[in-house]
């Protein structure tokens, strides 16, 4: 299994995290994901836009693709929210947990924070 704590709000690290899930779970490996504070917003708010490291002529491309890669880490992986996180940022969009509980349930799959 791999559990991945996403935090960041920046969509280029969101789009690699994400990448690295979806072929992780396509592959038929379980993975659980929880949404920190910013990627809680982002993901669950629209995607901010990408920085200057995305060419302006690929910018469509690249957020039409983070879309396609969340809407398939949503039916692929199980997705959650920190409930911390779900209370200060007041999004309601997904299940919650919490931080200590999800470590605690992910017990010795690969972790990995972005």
């Amino acid at each position: 299994m791999i559990a991945a704590i996403l935090e960041t709000s920046d969509p280029q690290r969101l789009y690699t995290g994400l990448s690295l899930l979806v072929s992780a779970a396509s592959d038929g490996e379980p993975v659980r994901i929880l949404l920190g504070f910013g990627s809680l917003r982002a993901l669950a708010g629209g995607f901010p836009e990408p920085g200057a490291d995305v060419l302006e002529a690929e910018r469509e491309p690249f957020t039409r693709t983070l879309t396609e890669l969340w809407a398939t880490a949503r039916e692929l992986c199980e997705v959650r929210a920190c409930a911390a996180a779900a209370q200060a940022t007041g999004v309601d969009a997904l299940p919650v947990l919490s931080m200590p509980q999800f470590v605690r349930e992910v017990g010795e799959a690969r972790l990995v924070v972005v």
